[in-house]
């Protein structure tokens, strides 16, 4: 017998206590610019046991407008922007090449918040790149190595047979290139912070860059 998904989502709740923390946030406190308030706001995520904080979503739109998403991984923040990096051949790369906007966008439920930014995003220089890479570890480079990402594959066995390829060359050439890895950076133009309240009076605090500075606004949630 299958699973009733209508029924299944009816009996879901979110924000439950005994896992959610619903903090107090009042926006007059908050900084004049959205790094500071993201990089605190991360930091509180990760002391209050959100796994994998650093996951994001990540937009994009291709040729025709079309929009598309997935899931990667946030490799930093700083006053150049927030960076995360793919293969340029890929087909978040593809679609980056073509229209070189973005939005990204975060959600930690321990807390019940939410982070969403949009901006241009440009390319780090390939040496930049190429060093984002070889930090990180063995396994990153062999998928990096493996390469072909969004190109069809004709069989598991033959991603096996390239994987395995890849993570020997990885563990006997950990400084090998990847002329396609590519590190990105979104430069928002927009970041909101969302803070869920418990009666539904979700806190919305708008950043907008104009006129040289950032500007705050409040939405309606």
């Amino acid at each position: 017998m299958g699973t009733d998904l209508h029924e299944l989502l009816r009996s879901l709740r979110v924000w439950d206590p005994a896992v959610t923390e619903l903090r107090p946030f009042d926006p007059a406190t908050a900084p004049a610019e959205p790094l500071a308030l993201f990089t605190a706001w991360f930091a509180e995520a990760v002391a209050a046991g959100q796994r994998e904080p650093h996951t994001m979503s990540l937009a994009t739109a291709d040729a025709d407008g079309r929009p598309d998403v997935r899931t990667v991984m946030l490799h930093g923040a700083d006053a150049d922007g927030w960076t995360f990096a793919t293969h340029g051949s890929s087909r978040k790369g593809r679609q980056l090449a073509g229209r070189p906007y973005a939005a990204l966008g975060f959600y930690w439920p321990a807390l019940a918040r939410q982070v969403r930014l949009r901006g241009p995003v440009t390319t780090a220089p390939s040496a930049e790149s190429q060093g984002d890479l070889h930090a990180r570890s063995t396994g990153a480079l062999a998928a990096a190595l493996t390469g072909r990402q969004s190109e069809v594959l004709g069989s598991v066995e033959e991603l096996a047979r390239a994987s395995q390829a890849a993570w020997e060359r990885a563990q006997q050439e950990p400084d090998a290139p990847v002329p396609t890895w590519t590190l990105y950076r979104l430069h928002p133009e927009e970041a909101e912070f969302f803070q869920g309240d418990e009666r539904r009076r979700h806190v919305r605090l708008n950043y907008r860059w104009g006129d040289g500075g950032w500007e705050r606004e409040l939405l309606w949630p």
